[in-house]
């Protein structure tokens, strides 16, 4: 039995969710702020009921409407409860125990093996109006203690549904009918659980692992050591006593009856006093002091984690924090796995969920990388208890870490993107191999390179796509040139920058070589905009082969006749070669899905036409290079630089004789305001084009 899917109405930013689960892991990604924790919140309050809602909790466009209808002049004639709303799609099998969920099947179709669960906090119609009345009193009792001068100004609708929330809007759970032929749900037919006595503890057991972990290494702070006592108290009160926790208790047994006969010694002489001062009736019932270990109460107070370094046992607090947080997870995690088994009278719960919330915390990459390969293989075995009981563990984990996401299984990937102000969605990274049917290499090639090194794109608001270690070396730089020229020419000119600069915005810079085509689907899939500078690459016939097939290669700009560069022929193929070259910035946009990509290339500047970023960098910089030709390691053949005949074309051609080089030489000669060279006019522009929101 599982959980497949989760869909969440009204929760904050989560207006109309919905989520696949996987089996096992889900791992849960995007960027901040797109309802990563408002998922394990809308759980708990859901499932635990240890929080109460709040007017906070709901979606601001809901907000909006609800406003709408309170204040509005049309009363409605009637509308089904509005509010939160949280359905949980099971799934279960022939193999599964039903005796907890026989109660909420309503349909008893043997191929309907689908149970919906839904959790609502919301308001109905009548409690709508009972609001409308309500807040009427309300705001004509403001109005009079404004015009009575007791206060300046009136409480607002916000405040009295702050207050008095919980008055108007109600929790619900139900089991919903799952219709199998149209594959909905039919709102219209339910079972109440609470009506029923039906407990939703025995269908799910729901535990999370929190952000913010009392995790720390001050030295009278022993997070560990107090985690000892919690797992102990949890491993005793349930089913798996094991002969260790017997012996333990006989130890201690033993040790009370030493400890109070040296206590009869040790105390005898304020036992004295006490019988001397009068307290004690002669004869009566002597007072005494004896040892009483409570094996609890012993652990919390006295079990000290420690770490072996070179043969000597050094106390927690002296472990950096990244080992301390993992190490603390585990210990939670058995802790937890602990809870899910429950106690010997009482089975397990038939679904159990466990949510880790960004388990990088303080924890450098190789950690990271250590979490994910490992914790499949910590959770495997699932809540197996002594007596036979066995269920299986669902877990979702929510991270921002690249390190993560590189070394995890694409299949168990959500992406969270915001795709409106108020509004999040989840998409399943492992839908995107259906987009690549026409070319599965494609999607190999994307997984792989993904998941070797750029995963950060996946946090990322906008993305640069570049060629090669040229660009990768140098567009940071390139960045913080255009911030402090834009910077420059607005203070000038008197104005303020309505745009934060390039370095302050989140822009993921990927290399891809020749294959930015590849990741077409992929940023539509992301829907971030995105940036490809690459070479306008222009090609000629330079001879015929023996077969008399014309041969194609590399030529100035001016004398081509079509470009052999793979992404413009892929994104501006409808574009002729004339027309390619003129093509302005703003028509090198293209509109991909909710995405948006411009393609940049070298374009004319100063009466010449570039054919590589090389190429264009010394045609505008050849007073810098031939200043600094002796000190570039990265050049060859420098006497060319003085004879006043070769084009840059040529120069960039003959006297470079490492690209790489000649990139480090650009960074290592600038002045401090990189204001000795200018950036090629197509990547400026195309880097202003993206700094734009």
């Amino acid at each position: 039995m599982k959980i497949i899917k989760i869909e969440v109405e009204n929760f904050r930013l989560l207006k109309n969710f919905s989520m696949d689960l996987e089996k096992d892991l889900s791992l849960v990604i995007g960027k901040n702020n797109t309802g990563k924790t408002s998922i394990l919140s809308v759980l708990d309050k859901f499932l635990n009921e240890k929080s109460k809602f709040s007017y906070d909790d709901l979606n601001i466009d809901f907000k909006n409407e609800l406003d709408g209808l309170i204040k509005s002049t049309d009363v409605p004639d009637e509308f089904l409860p509005k509010g939160i709303k949280l359905k949980i799609y099971i799934e279960y099998n022939e193999a599964d125990d039903l005796s907890n969920v026989s109660r909420v099947l309503m349909d008893l179709d043997p191929d309907n093996n689908k149970i919906v669960l839904g959790f609502e906090y919301t308001v109905t119609y009548t409690d709508f109006l009972k609001i409308r009345t309500d807040y009427a009193a309300f705001a004509a009792s403001e109005k009079a203690k404004v015009d009575g001068e007791k206060k300046n100004k009136p409480r607002e609708l916000k405040e009295f549904l702050k207050q008095e929330l919980d008055s108007y809007f109600h929790t619900h759970k139900m089991s919903f009918e799952y219709d199998m032929a149209a594959n909905t749900v039919n709102d219209a037919n339910f079972i109440d659980l609470e009506s029923e006595g039906i407990s939703i503890k025995d269908i799910i057991g729901f535990k999370y692992i929190s952000a913010r972990r009392d995790v720390t290494n001050k030295e009278k702070e022993n997070t560990l050591s107090k985690q000892t006592s919690s797992l102990y108290k949890k491993k005793e009160d349930n089913s798996d006593k094991n002969q260790a926790t017997e012996n333990f208790k006989d130890q201690l047994s033993e040790t009370d009856s030493t400890l109070s006969d040296i206590y009869k010694d040790l105390f005898s002489d304020v036992i004295k006093k006490v019988q001397d001062f009068g307290g004690i009736k002669l004869n009566d019932t002597d007072i005494a002091i004896i040892s009483t270990l409570q094996h609890r109460e012993l652990l919390e107070g006295n079990t000290t984690v420690v770490y072996t370094h070179d043969d000597h046992k050094l106390p927690e607090h002296y472990n950096g924090l990244g080992y301390m947080n993992l190490i603390s997870m585990i210990f939670e995690i058995e802790i937890l796995v602990q809870d899910f088994k429950r106690d010997k009278d009482k089975k397990p719960a038939d679904i159990n969920l466990l949510v880790i919330e960004e388990p990088e915390a303080h924890t450098h990459p190789q950690m990271q990388y250590v979490f994910i390969k490992n914790i499949k293989k910590l959770l495997a075995e699932g809540i197996k208890r002594d007596d036979g009981i066995n269920r299986p563990l669902q877990y979702i984990i929510t991270t921002h870490s690249s390190h993560i996401v590189a070394d995890s299984d694409f299949d168990d990937i959500k992406y969270l993107k915001a795709e409106a102000k108020n509004n999040v969605t989840a998409k399943n990274l492992s839908d995107l191999r259906k987009q690549y049917d026409d070319d599965p290499n494609q999607y190999q090639f994307l997984k792989q390179y993904l998941t070797i090194s750029r995963a950060e794109i996946f946090f990322a608001d906008k993305a640069v796509l570049i060629e090669g270690d040229t660009e990768r070396i140098l567009i940071p730089t390139f960045m913080r040139k255009v911030d402090l020229e834009e910077a420059t020419r607005l203070k000038a000119e008197g104005k303020d920058d309505t745009f934060l600069p390039l370095l302050s915005q989140n822009i993921s810079i990927i290399e891809v070589g020749a294959y930015s085509q590849i990741f077409e689907k992929f940023i539509e899939f992301l829907g971030i905009k995105s940036l490809i500078l690459t070479d306008i690459d222009a090609i000629k016939v330079v001879k015929q082969d023996e077969k008399g097939q014309d041969v194609w290669g590399a030529c100035p700009v001016n004398e081509g006749t079509k470009t052999s560069n793979s992404a413009i022929n892929h994104f501006l193929k409808e574009v002729t070669w004339d027309d390619l070259k003129a093509l302005p910035v703003g028509n090198r946009t293209i509109l991909i899905g909710s995405s948006t990509l411009c393609i940049c290339y070298q374009q004319e500047e100063d009466t010449y036409h570039a054919r590589s970023f090389e190429d264009a960098f010394i045609h505008i910089n050849r007073v810098f290079v031939n200043g600094k030709k002796d000190e570039f390691q990265g050049l060859q053949n420098r006497k060319l630089f003085d004879d006043g005949v070769s084009n840059a074309y040529i120069l960039a051609g003959s006297c470079i004789k490492k690209k790489t080089h000649f990139a480090l030489d650009i960074l290592y000669h600038s002045d401090k305001d990189f204001s000795n060279w200018n950036i090629p006019a197509y990547i400026k522009n195309g880097l202003l084009w993206l700094k734009q929101d």
